[in-house]
């Protein structure tokens, strides 16, 4: 069993923080609001004061927060997981946040003799619980064979992907699909209501369709019900999909659907629902459609 460490323990950093004290792992924490790392605590989970201390106590330092601005608040600076990491350490950061910066990170953490890997996931709360996240991995090929056990700990999918920075940009193609997905959802259902289909049927027949992704299965149900807590909300969404419109102006490459479903999110925030589930853009476009005030 390894002497692991985890910065960032919020709605899916501290589940899977937890997932790795289940498998029998040794788990060091830092978060910066430590009563939402109380739960963990209780469970058994060590406590350090800054995420320098928790890459000083551990062996493989775990990050996962919210953009890539949150990351070089806890990677940088005289308290950051940087500065306690050293010769034969590795740092794993499960972030959404810039591929460049998290190159020029990577190069930082070798100068100090350290390794480090991007490792994003794929997935939803549900689908960790159910133990079927999915995660890409970049970085050097023979550090990421050397710490799979502890991947496959965390999901069953692991694939590699490239060199530093190419799991975080595999990450926001995939995101990208999600916001599309569920815009287009959100169009078929309001279509067949207006039609005079109750949206409960319309629901249900789309997720017996062809259309009916993964995704869509676990989040289609949330035009007719809202969770309480946003899985992935509207703010960090909009995050990714900005991150994918910047890479694909310097790449030449042209998101038309994207960059459609980015304005629905700034529409979504402007009515007040940058903290919802980002399945709050099926509400932007039924009001639109005069379905609900």
């Amino acid at each position: 069993m390894a002497n692991l460490g985890f910065v960032g323990l919020g709605t899916m950093g501290g589940r899977i923080a937890k997932r790795l004290m289940d498998a029998g792992h040794t788990v060091t924490g830092y978060n910066r609001t430590k009563e939402k790392a109380r739960w963990l605590i209780e469970a058994g989970m060590r406590w350090a004061d800054s995420p320098r201390a928790v890459a000083e106590a551990v062996d493989i330092v775990f990050s996962m927060v919210t953009d890539t601005r949150a990351l070089q608040a806890v990677a940088l600076g005289p308290d950051g997981i940087l500065a306690g990491l050293g010769p034969g350490k590795v740092y794993i950061d499960m972030s959404t946040v810039s591929p460049a910066f998290s190159r020029e990170l990577a190069a930082q953490v070798a100068a100090r003799g350290a390794a480090m890997l991007d490792a994003p996931v794929s997935g939803s709360v549900s689908t960790l619980e159910a133990g079927q996240l999915s995660i890409m991995v970049g970085g050097d090929r023979a550090v990421f064979e050397q710490v799979l056990p502890i991947l496959r700990d965390i999901g069953p999918t692991i694939t590699y992907v490239g060199p530093n920075g190419m799991a975080v940009a595999m990450k926001i193609a995939v995101n990208l699909g999600l916001a599309v997905q569920m815009l287009a959802f959100s169009e078929a259902v309001l279509l067949a209501e207006k039609s005079g289909i109750s949206r409960e049927t319309a629901v249900q027949a789309l997720l017996n369709s062809v259309i009916a992704s993964p995704m869509l299965k676990y989040r289609g149900p949330f035009v007719l019900r809202m969770p309480e807590e946003a899985w992935f909300d509207v703010n960090m969404m909009q995050k990714d999909l900005l991150l994918a419109l910047e890479m694909a102006r310097a790449l030449d490459v042209p998101l038309p659907t994207t960059a459609v479903a980015n304005e629905f999110l700034t529409a979504a925030r402007g009515m007040g629902m940058a903290h919802q589930d980002f399945a709050a853009v099926f509400h932007v476009l039924a009001r639109m459609a005069g379905l609900e005030e």
